[in-house]
This record gives structure tokens, sequence and C-alpha cells, in this order.
């Protein structure tokens, strides 16, 4: 069976020539990331060679590696034809990605086109990524419904991963990872149950980061909320990346094993040592063979 990762990010030739090629965050200069809400960040050249990310994938004994478009980079949120080349370069890219990748579309959010989403879909890729503060609210699921409709038609699952950090770089540098990104996937975890689920009932879809811990508050959503507590939904998936055993443990114990994937948000952080979690070898099946294969085919 494939152990799977669903959460990195690796960066070609010709996305980081698209990158380079602007003047305007997002951009790179030389190997520093300029973003609008951030503080510059030094990219290691390192951690965006493919060769060198095989070989970890390896010895982390994966059998498939999803990767994605950076969110925070805020790629999905411009005008249609300033994000239209970074996006063509990032499918490129990934499409052409060796042995044991595979990867996440990325699609416009601001100027939304379903017809060039299954375009793209149509190159094999695992499903779709979109930015959390797209899905925030009852307008973003409006604005959406195009592109998680073209899902559910065709079986494919949505990732939901933190988008751009609100605010300016003046705090310390880990601000944007603790608080905003946080915050956005606890706002996108309830507005998919208040205006996703609704929707699309038959959707399958992924919270990046244990949803910013948003499932832990389901004792506060039964006495503040519609009165019902928080019920797993079996299509509705939660990934580890950066989080260990307390946040894990916890997760399961309010959603229940089965909605557990692994995830690792590679090169910013590392797979975690003991895939179980120190909730023993079955956990560590469910997390890295059989929940990741029920979110990506829909298959038991």
């Amino acid at each position: 069976m494939t152990s799977v990762d669903v959460h990195q990010h690796l960066w070609g030739a010709a996305f980081l020539a698209a990158l380079r090629a602007r003047d305007e965050p997002p951009f790179l200069d030389g190997w520093t990331l300029h973003l609008a809400g951030e503080a510059p960040y030094r990219v290691s050249p390192a951690d965006h060679d493919v060769t060198r990310r095989a070989e970890l994938a390896a010895g982390d004994g994966l059998g498939r590696a999803l990767v994605s478009l950076s969110c925070p980079l805020g790629v999905e949120w411009l005008p249609a034809d300033r994000a239209r080349p970074l996006l063509d370069a990032y499918h490129e890219d990934a499409a052409a990605l060796p042995e044991p990748f595979g990867a996440w579309a990325a699609a416009c959010v601001r100027d939304v086109d379903a017809g060039a989403t299954a375009t793209v879909l149509d190159q094999g890729f695992a499903g779709l990524q979109l930015p959390a503060n797209a899905l925030a609210d009852a307008a973003g699921y409006a604005r959406c419904a195009p592109l998680l409709d073209l899902l559910e038609e065709r079986g494919l699952p949505l990732f939901v991963h933190p988008g751009p950090a609100a605010g300016g770089p003046e705090g310390p540098p880990w601000w944007p990872a603790m608080v905003p990104y946080v915050q956005q996937m606890h706002a996108a975890w309830f507005a998919f149950r208040a205006f996703g689920r609704p929707r699309h009932p038959r959707l399958r879809v992924c919270f990046a980061l244990l949803a910013g811990l948003a499932p832990l508050h389901g004792e506060r959503f039964a006495a503040r909320g519609d009165g019902s507590l928080v019920d797993a939904d079996p299509d509705v998936y939660v990934e580890t990346s950066s989080y260990g055993p307390a946040g894990v443990d916890a997760v399961v114990r309010a959603l229940g094993v089965d909605a557990v994937v692994q995830g690792s948000d590679r090169p910013y952080a590392s797979p975690p040592r003991h895939p179980g979690f120190g909730l023993g070898g079955a956990a560590a099946y469910a997390f890295r063979v059989a929940n990741p294969r029920r979110l990506l085919t829909g298959e038991m």
C-alpha cells in the first residue's frame, strides 16, 4: 500500500522564473521572497531541488507526495491576467515532476474560470487547492461554487490551505504562521459547515494544519452554535502539518481516527518521526495510507 503526504511545496524552474519576472508582491529577488503581508523571506535553493526532495521523500517511506502552490503568496487573489502566468508556470512544473510526486491544481479566486480549471485537472492533478480566506463566508462559497461543482462532478477532493497573511511585516517572523494562518483555517472549518456542505453534499475536503484546531471547539459550538455537536463528516479530513502528538491526539478525540491524514508542509516543516503520533501502528496506517486513499479516491 502507498504511504501518502498530502501537503508539500516544491517550486520548479518555470515558477521561479515567473516570480522573478515580477516587480510587485509576490516576487522573488534572487532567492528573497517578497509578499504583501509578510517580511522578506530568504528561500533555500536546496528546498526546491527536485532530486534532493525525491530522496527525502524516499527516506520518509512515501509512495506519493502531493505538492501545491503556496497560497500565502497570494497568486490566486491576483487579477486573472496577472495570475495566469504564475498559475501556468506552476502547473507546467507540477505536471512534469517525477515519482513520487503528484500535485494539487490551483485556480484564480478573484476571477473564477471553471473551464480553465477543468483543462488543468485533465492533466492528472489530484484535486484542487484553494486559499482558506476565499472560503471563509457565504460570499466566498458563492464565488467559488463553479470550482467546487467541478470537483463534485469529477469526484475529486478540495484542499483548503491558508492564504495571504493580513496586515504587514511589522511582527516577529513567526506571526503569520501562528496567527492569521490559524485564524483563516478556523474560519474556513466553520464556514464549510455553514455554507459549503449544504451547497456541496458530495464534496470531499481536507483542511490544512488540523483546520487551525477548530474541531476542538465542538463543545462550544454545541453551547453557542445551532445546538448540535460538530459530528464527524466522513468526507471531511484534516492534515497534520506542524502539529505533534498533543494536537493530533486531541483532534482524533474530537473527530475520530478516520478524519486525519498525514501532511508535512515540507520544506517549511518536516514529516513526523513517529507517523502514528504516539497512537500506535493502526493509527499510523490510517493517517498515511487508508485515510489518504479515501480522501483522494473516495474508495474505502
